[in-house]
């Protein structure tokens, strides 16, 4: 785990690279999440949508940040997050999430880090951007 006091503006948390998304991700994660959405698994139906296939929930990359997140830092320490949606994921796309230090700062004894997050394709295609905010307890020692 990273500890938020040594976080600084700049930083950068190891990329999390995802292997390529397969038909059975896309339905695993529709089991998983109850989002059956045929779009997302039913090429017939992707087709008859307009898309050339199907395509990976939103919500599927916003699970991958998370993972980014709280594979560095403590999850007790999430305050908000917060993505935006902006471009869709294809099946058998390679996605590749990352999390830069957008500010770090203390105030009433509390550390507070911003990190701007994404999740990319592999040919530089953003679809997903947001931001994380983290805080330390004061009542408790940094990073526990």
């Amino acid at each position: 785990m990273t500890d938020l006091e040594r976080l600084a503006v700049g930083d950068e948390l190891p990329p999390l690279v995802l292997p390529p998304i397969s038909r059975t991700t896309l339905a695993l994660f529709a089991g998983a999440s109850g989002d059956h959405n045929p779009l997302h698994i039913d090429i017939d139906a992707a087709r008859a949508a307009g898309e050339s296939d199907v395509f990976a929930h939103g919500m599927l990359s916003m699970a991958y940040l998370g993972t980014l997140l709280t594979s560095h830092l403590a999850q007790s320490q999430l305050h908000t997050w917060t993505v935006r949606f902006v471009a869709k994921t294809p099946v058998h796309a390679q996605v590749t999430c990352r999390g830069t230090v957008r500010e770090s700062h203390e105030e009433d004894g509390r550390r507070t880090v911003v990190l701007d997050i994404t999740a990319a394709l592999a040919d530089g295609t953003t679809t997903l951007r947001g931001s994380a905010t983290f805080r330390t307890d004061p009542t408790t020692e940094a990073g526990t």
